[in-house]
């Protein structure tokens, strides 16, 4: 890989995502082994011409030399393209552009709910996203619709419960949220949201283990005990990520309790209506 040099892109030490791909352009030598820097260590110097505010939204990329930068997709972009010019030349299309950077702002305000981690207090400098009400119930729609779907098709799997239809797979992926914002009715409406991501991304992930099996069942049937085991398994790996997330968000724990009897009733109106 052609390496970029004297570019430094700005990362969240706190977003394990973020970690990740800022450490894999250095590893592919995309960048020089000095080519990312976390936003909380930047130096005096260097938050005179950065946009604070706006590289907390959008990944920053500065030129060390010349002391300017660009943002998000756009340094992405510049990142990958000094590497593979085609990817930038398609990337910079007008229409794809467009698509990118709606892509690449839902992800950046939601990641927080995608994968938390527990804020670093002791920073003076905090990379936290700006609380985006489009894009927050945007992702917990877009998390709702594919754990309707998944659950839609896993459950036509299963003949030990009535006929799955996907309104009722909707109604149940959104009904947890109205049952568990009972119990936190009293807390400011970020708060609540940032929870209902947290919620759904759980749903999300439930629905990431069970495709695969969907999809080797239509290649060979598996037994209905496999199939519910499997399911159980999945239900049980929730439970704990549910638990994990709330301690970090600093929740009462009885959600935990919640989310499991939200569960219960809706398999005794399954099993029985």
């Amino acid at each position: 890989m052609k390496t970029l040099q004297n570019q430094t892109l700005l990362y969240d030490k706190d977003c394990p995502l973020c970690n990740v791909y800022t450490s894999g352009f250095i590893k592919a030598k995309m960048l020089d082994d000095n080519g990312r820097k976390a936003y909380c260590d930047l130096t005096n110097e260097e938050q005179n011409f950065i946009d604070l505010k706006r590289a907390s939204n959008e990944i920053a990329l500065f030129d060390n030399k010349n002391k300017t930068v660009i943002y998000g997709i756009d340094s992405l972009l510049k990142v990958i393209g000094n590497s593979m010019p085609w990817v930038e030349k398609i990337g910079n299309l007008k229409l794809i552009k467009f698509g990118l950077k709606k892509l690449y702002s839902f992800i950046s305000y939601n990641r927080k709910v995608i994968i938390p981690s527990k804020e670093d207090q002791t920073q003076t400098l905090q990379c936290v996203p700006d609380f985006n009400y489009k894009y927050r119930y945007t992702y917990i729609l877009f998390a709702s619709l594919v754990t309707s779907i998944v659950l839609f098709k896993f459950g036509k799997l299963l003949n030990v419960i009535h006929e799955s239809t996907f309104l009722r797979e909707c109604l149940m992926a959104l009904g947890q949220i109205g049952f568990q914002g009972l119990f936190i009715s009293k807390l400011k409406i970020e708060k609540q949201l940032n929870y209902y991501g947290n919620l759904m991304t759980v749903s999300l992930m439930g629905s990431l283990i069970l495709i695969p099996v969907i999809i080797l069942n239509s290649i060979i049937e598996i037994p209905e005990l496999a199939l519910l085991f499997w399911f159980g398994l999945t239900a049980t790996i929730l439970l704990f990520e549910h638990i994990r997330r709330i301690k970090l968000l600093e929740l009462p724990t009885v959600l935990s309790a919640t989310w499991i009897l939200y569960r219960l009733l809706v398999l005794l109106l399954i099993l029985f209506l």
